[in-house]
């Protein structure tokens, strides 16, 4: 098996990833990091997002794998003390693979200009530096509301629990292939309205918003922020493509969410 390791790149995360480089080169292992089978994230959930976007183009190939150096991350299934028990699970056992959808992200810009596509494995937010955000927000091709406001946040299941939940969205199961619409600070009175809650969509259920004045846009997928101007529409579905996580162990979905944000302690 070919394997790759990102790290945070951090003194402890850096160490880590030198340990199981090496120990895993000793059991006959590839390292190999243009095609990798595995991937290993040591660092936090930004290392993980980093390393999904960096094989972005190997998701039907490429399983992931996290390890947290800091406080327990989403994404992270081990943590330091458990590294020599992870590498003989690498070494000797085949992995079970748990697939988790993506959005779809399309920027398509008015006349001629390069269409956009993106992955994200948690989020797209829509945002501008020039007062608020207005857009058209059409559903399956039919208006469904204007909405004028700080912004949106378009989440996957995965990432409801990111910056979604921050923002009062739902946190959905990643066996829901959907995508959820979460506001932003709207603008509700007398003379504007929005439906003032988290919308989760179905796979079949693609979303359009349109600008309606000439603005630029701060669209942000995942960790990475660009800067659109002159844009007709920018499309949001669930996309045909799964991450594929690297699982030698059982570790439940509303496991992971209480480990991440709810204490035991009384």
């Amino acid at each position: 098996m070919k394997f790759a390791i990102t790290s945070k790149g951090d003194k402890k995360s850096e160490e880590l990833k030198a340990t199981i480089k090496q120990y895993l080169i000793d059991f006959k292992l590839t390292y190999d990091e243009e095609e990798p089978d595995l991937v290993i994230s040591v660092g936090g959930d930004g290392t993980f997002l980093e390393a999904f976007h960096t094989y972005i183009d190997r998701l039907d190939k490429t399983a992931f794998i996290g390890i947290h150096t800091g406080h327990l991350g989403f994404y992270a299934d081990w943590v330091p003390d458990e590294v020599e028990k992870l590498i003989i699970e690498i070494a000797k056992n085949p992995f079970q693979v748990v697939e988790y959808p993506l959005l779809e992200v399309t920027i398509c810009p008015k006349g001629s200009g390069q269409v956009d596509h993106f992955l994200a494995l948690n989020e797209c937010s829509i945002k501008t530096a020039e007062g608020s955000v207005v857009l058209d927000v059409e559903i399956k091709g039919e208006h469904f509301e204007t909405f004028r406001g700080d912004g949106l946040c378009i989440s996957t299941p995965s990432g409801s629990t990111a910056y979604n939940k921050a923002l009062g969205g739902g946190i959905i199961h990643p066996s829901l292939e959907s995508i959820q619409i979460t506001e932003m600070a709207s603008i509700n009175n007398r003379v504007f309205r929005t439906i003032g809650s988290p919308l989760i969509l179905p796979k079949h259920h693609a979303c359009d918003f349109r600008p309606i004045y000439d603005k630029s846009f701060l669209i942000t997928i995942d960790h990475i922020t660009k800067n659109y101007s002159n844009v007709e529409k920018i499309e949001c579905k669930v996309a045909e493509e799964k991450i594929r996580f690297a699982r030698f162990r059982s570790f439940p979905f509303w496991k992971r969410v209480h480990d991440s944000f709810v204490s035991d302690e009384r």
